[in-house]
């Protein structure tokens, strides 16, 4: 038998999303108003808004998540290293890191390794925790599946999808990516240890999918722009509240 969800167990699932390159401070302040409403797991905001956010959030339990080398993840691990320093002194508690998506494809494992393990380090040693986004859309299963191994060598907390912006062009011309996919959360799942959980960001956008990735794929946070529209819906699915119409912020993620 399925396990007897709440409205605020899907909140608690939430990575708020607030990564947009054009949000600003005003948009910064409500997000984490809105994050405070429904209690969700975290904020994910850029590493400029990490102090601000960090202010907002202050007393309660909505974690600060800051991205480090978004969204392309081709910084040096000096840099990566540095500025996880500094989002964890300004009030990060959880990471999400970017992977060096080329060294990934070229399977330079070592490399790889040494990098996450180098941050790890530092989140390590200030009680934080890294997410590591794949980036998927650009990896093959293999190289998900060997890269989930290294997470669970180094210590990685969550094994992510996506940035959200990793985009690649179909053969109209179109951009588009995958996200969290059936194909790419199974692959996770299969190869993560024990202690490693799994979080689906691009393309959840409703608590149907939330539902599903759970129970399917144990996942255990969701990033996305869509917070209020899915605590509302299940508000009123799960808890038996009256509905209450949401406007969706237009996120992709």
């Amino acid at each position: 038998m399925s396990e007897k969800l709440t409205s605020h167990d899907i909140a608690k699932m939430i990575d708020h999303s607030l990564l947009h390159p054009t949000l600003g401070d005003k948009e910064l302040k409500e997000g984490c108003e809105l994050a405070l409403k429904y209690d969700v797991g975290s904020c994910c905001v850029k590493p400029y808004h990490v102090k601000m956010t960090a202010d907002f959030l202050k007393g309660s339990t909505v974690q600060v998540c800051s991205v480090v080398d978004f969204p392309h993840g081709n910084s040096t691990t000096k840099i990566k290293v540095a500025e996880t320093e500094q989002a964890i002194a300004d009030g990060a508690t959880e990471i999400d890191l970017v992977s060096n998506i080329a060294r990934v494809i070229e399977g330079d494992w070592d490399y790889v390794e040494a990098e996450i393990g180098a941050v790890t380090a530092v989140t390590k040693a200030n009680n934080a925790f890294v997410k590591l986004i794949y980036a998927v859309d650009y990896l093959n299963n293999e190289q998900i599946a060997q890269l989930s191994q290294v997470c669970n060598r180094t210590g990685v907390k969550w094994l992510k999808t996506s940035t959200g912006y990793n985009y690649k062009t179909n053969e109209d011309g179109q951009l588009y990516y995958e996200g969290a996919s059936d194909r790419v959360l199974k692959i996770m799942h299969d190869n993560a240890g024990e202690g490693v959980e799994v979080k689906a960001a691009g393309k959840c956008r409703d608590l149907a999918r939330f539902m599903e990735v759970r129970e399917k794929y144990g996942v255990t946070r969701v990033g996305t722009g869509q917070t209020a529209a899915v605590v509302e819906e299940a508000r009123e699915k799960l808890d038996g509240a009256e509905a209450k119409a949401v406007e969706s912020d237009g996120s992709e993620y």
